[in-house]
């Protein structure tokens, strides 16, 4: 008789994720008005003559509550800032995920960089590029100079990674263990949101102190736990529209593993990185008074992302539609992408596309 394939499972479990973090969730005060100034702000820069329902989509997403729940001791104005980049940041990765090749993304971060570098000089006409020009604009008058040296290296990487990553998805490639954790690094998109770490502080870490180990440790420690853990959230989202890059899919392909131990694998590698986290803390060396507070607000900002991007992934509509509080009391979720996650999808794919 000719070989079964073995059913996929229906459900999969989530690790306790949010037992294993010792950490707590603060929310800024400007939250709620920045939030819904900042979704305002992304839809009348876009060409949003989409249908409602895909405006409607973009609110889901709540990146605005996302900034809060990151830079919860921001002021109003760094804060909308903050906001108004994750929303362009949302839209960068979704325009990522429709690529099959390297030459879409090379235009995209041609515009996008160029506009952010210079913002006076900006004359592109596409939505990108004119959301890029008033982020730039505010960076350029706002932000320390170390501070938008090291945002603008960090989206450059963000760029580079996301052509690769449409470069493996147009061959079929999944990639080794250690080709995809060097990759996910910055396709998540969170080494700019760290520079931003900064902005929000009012603070210019010396470049001496930004690069230091034990400080680098630190954004890798908190970079892994939000990668990491987003695959798991992201998994049912991604699996329906075939994309391979995600944690779950490299282990079970290359290990031969089921859907469930993947993610318990993955769960394991979340409960490092918060160690891993805790353990380079203790080790920072001292730079004096002045330095030192600097580093210690950084490193609360680096926490912050890790527990505020765990609790809000269970209350945007990204990764479970409606039914986020309700997976994350119970931890079970499903293997078919949901009806809220399929329409969520669909609409934003109408919306972008008006964007580009």
């Amino acid at each position: 008789m000719p070989h079964r394939a073995p059913t996929p499972p229906r459900t999969f479990t989530l690790p306790d994720l949010e037992g294993h973090c010792p950490y707590a969730l603060a929310l800024n005060p400007h939250t709620s008005p920045v939030a819904r100034a900042s979704e305002a702000w992304l839809l009348a820069h876009a060409h949003a003559s989409g249908p409602k329902r895909a405006r409607a989509a973009i609110r889901r997403l709540r990146a605005g509550e996302l900034a809060g729940a990151c830079y919860p001791g921001a002021c109003a104005q760094a804060l909308r800032d903050g906001a108004d980049f994750l929303g362009f940041l949302f839209t960068l990765d979704d325009w990522s995920d429709e690529f099959r090749g390297g030459r879409d993304a090379g235009g995209l971060a041609a515009c996008v960089m160029g506009a952010l570098a210079d913002p006076n000089g900006c004359r592109s006409t596409k939505a990108a590029g004119r959301l890029a020009q008033s982020i730039g604009a505010r960076l350029h008058e706002n932000a320390g100079p170390r501070c938008g040296r090291r945002f603008m290296e960090t989206m450059d990487l963000f760029f580079r990674a996301v052509a690769q990553q449409a470069k493996d998805r147009t061959r079929g490639d999944v990639p080794s263990f250690e080709e995809y954790v060097a990759l996910r690094w910055d396709t998540s998109g969170c080494k700019p949101c760290f520079a931003l770490i900064e902005y929000a502080a009012g603070i210019d870490l010396p470049d001496e102190v930004a690069s230091h180990p034990t400080v680098r440790a630190l954004e890798e420690a908190a970079n892994s736990y939000i990668s990491w853990s987003n695959d798991i959230f992201s998994y049912n989202v991604e699996q329906a529209r075939g994309d391979s890059h995600n944690m779950l899919v490299v282990v079970m392909q290359r290990h031969a593993i089921s859907l469930q131990e993947a993610v318990d694998f993955v769960g394991g590698l979340c409960d490092a990185s918060i160690a891993r986290f805790e353990h380079d803390r203790r080790t920072l060396p001292s730079w004096g008074p002045e330095v030192d507070r600097a580093v210690a607000a950084y490193v609360q900002g680096l926490q912050d992302w890790m527990v505020g991007t765990l609790h809000w992934s269970f209350e945007s509509g990204r990764y479970f539609g409606d039914e986020g509080g309700h997976i994350k009391k119970s931890r079970i979720s499903g293997t078919h992408c949901s009806s809220h996650s399929s329409q969520l999808i669909s609409r934003l794919s109408l919306f972008l596309t008006n964007m580009k």
